[in-house]
């Protein structure tokens, strides 16, 4: 399984929901706070391309996006195939 990683904040609803999901289906993740550590933050944007809103998700070295990003997989059917590709 390919390790995922979510940059989050702990005040965020849709880190919760991204998290939710990844819990439902026995997903472990890092999850890496941004809100109280610009250097993780900083880290967080340059892996996005710029993006500056959280959560911020990446299995493997692909990035997913947000929660929303990350929900249109699922319901589309590949999310499961980006998680088990080989690491």
């Amino acid at each position: 399984m390919q390790p995922v990683t979510l940059y989050t904040t702990p005040i965020c609803p849709f880190c919760v929901a991204a998290k939710r999901l990844l819990d439902s289906k026995g997903v472990e993740y890092t999850d890496i706070d941004v809100m109280a550590n610009p250097d993780l933050r900083a880290e967080m944007m340059q892996r996005a391309n710029g993006r500056h809103t959280v959560p911020q998700i990446f299995v493997g070295e692909t990035h997913v996006g947000g929660c929303d990003e990350l929900h249109q997989l699922e319901r589309a059917g590949k999310l499961d195939p980006l998680l088990n590709e080989p690491a």
